[in-house]
């Protein structure tokens, strides 16, 4: 019978290197995971926060606190959804510092993007990024990393129905804002 091959680290799976994390305080298996998970965590930042530095500094305390917080994570969602709950929240603290986040979206802070439009042509990214935070954030989870409304109401604190309704509202507002841009560059946002 022939020896079994270890497991090499990059092939393992996130729980296997979380366990050697915590066992052993492995800094390779560490950085296998930070590799694995990093470039989500900085795009979610960055699409929340619009500033690079911004997203570096969310992506380096979001790994500060789970790294914290690992022995006692649950696994009833997977790491990487656990993550992103984690850069969301530091995400929605930043934002709250610079007083650019608010639970309550107004209608009218929704209406006042129509007002924004100018004949210029917008790509779906500056698009996304003139939702207001809390929109923005559902919209992101939901149409972009693929999260359902139960994982971002369990992550953001509300219901799945108010999760459904924030994406509804940010589709209708980014359909507004992109209505003027060509047909060949039209991002098709439809209700799912």
């Amino acid at each position: 019978m022939p020896a079994s091959r270890p497991v090499r680290l990059q092939d393992a799976s996130d729980r296997a290197l979380v366990s050697v994390v915590l066992s052993d305080q492995s800094e390779e298996a560490y950085r296998h995971l930070y590799r694995r998970h990093t470039d989500r965590l900085y795009r979610l930042a960055w699409r929340m926060l619009g500033s690079e530095m911004d997203a570096e500094d969310v992506v380096q305390e979001t790994w500060l606190r789970a790294v914290s917080q690992l022995a006692g994570f649950g696994w009833r969602s997977s790491l990487g959804t656990w993550l992103c709950g984690i850069a969301l929240n530091v995400a929605r603290e930043h934002l709250t510092r610079r007083g650019r986040w608010t639970d309550d979206e107004s209608s009218d802070e929704l209406a006042r993007m129509d007002d924004e439009r100018d004949a210029q042509r917008l790509d779906i990214e500056r698009a996304i990024a003139t939702l207001p935070p809390a929109c923005r954030a559902v919209f992101l989870l939901h149409d972009v990393e693929g999260f359902t409304h139960e994982e971002i109401a369990e992550q953001l604190g509300l219901s799945a129905g108010t999760s459904k309704t924030q994406v509804f509202r940010a589709r209708r507002a980014l359909r507004r804002l992109l209505a003027d841009l060509p047909d060949g560059q039209r991002s098709v946002i439809h209700d799912r």
